[in-house]
C-alpha cells in the first residue's frame, strides 16, 4: 500500500489553478509544505525543477509526475494536484496535463521512490484509474480512488 500511505486526503487538492508547470510546481510545493507543517518550499522547489531540467515527468495524456530528491526530508512526501482547465506542463504528448503527481524523497531513499514511482506507473496503466481519479470532487473520494485501484493491483500481484 505505498501510494495509499503518501496520497491521503490532506495532500490532495481539488480545482489546481495554476495554468502552465513552473505554476503548478510552486502551488504543489506550497500545498505540502502546509499540509505537512514543513518550511521546505524552495528546497522542494529545486528539486523538482532539478529533474524537469533531464526531461518532461508530463509522461502520458493528461498526467504528469513531478519529482526529485532533497536533504530537506526524512521521508518520502508527497502531493496530488487535480487541475479542471488542464495545465500546459510542456508534456512529452504537447496535452495538458489534469493529475499531477508530485512525489518528494529524501537523498538517501531510493528503493522506496522508485517503488512508489513503479505502483504509481502500474496504476497508470489502467485508463479507468485516470477517469475516476480525474472524477473526483473531493480530497477524500480522491483517496479512495487510490485505495480501490492499489487494492486491485495488490490482489494481482
Amino acid at each position: 500500500m505505498l501510494l495509499t500511505e503518501i496520497f491521503e486526503p490532506e495532500y490532495i487538492k481539488i480545482g489546481i489553478e495554476a495554468e502552465d508547470k513552473d505554476e503548478a510546481f510552486e502551488e504543489l510545493a506550497d500545498a505540502l509544505c502546509q499540509a505537512s507543517r514543513l518550511n521546505i518550499r524552495e528546497e522542494v522547489l529545486e528539486a523538482i525543477r532539478e529533474r524537469e531540467r533531464k526531461m518532461s515527468t508530463g509522461i502520458q495524456k493528461g498526467i504528469a509526475i513531478p519529482h526529485g530528491k532533497t536533504g530537506a526530508v526524512d521521508r518520502v512526501r508527497a502531493f496530488l494536484g487535480i487541475s479542471r482547465r488542464g495545465i500546459d506542463y510542456d508534456a512529452l504528448d504537447g496535452e495538458p496535463v489534469y493529475l499531477l503527481f508530485m512525489i518528494i524523497a529524501p537523498q538517501t531513499d531510493t528503493e522506496k521512490h522508485l517503488r512508489i514511482l513503479k505502483r504509481l506507473a502500474e496504476l497508470l496503466q489502467n485508463p479507468q484509474f485516470f477517469t475516476d481519479l480525474a472524477a473526483q470532487t473531493d480530497p477524500v473520494s480522491a483517496a479512495g480512488v487510490i485505495k480501490k485501484y492499489e487494492n486491485i493491483l495488490t490482489a494481482i500481484d
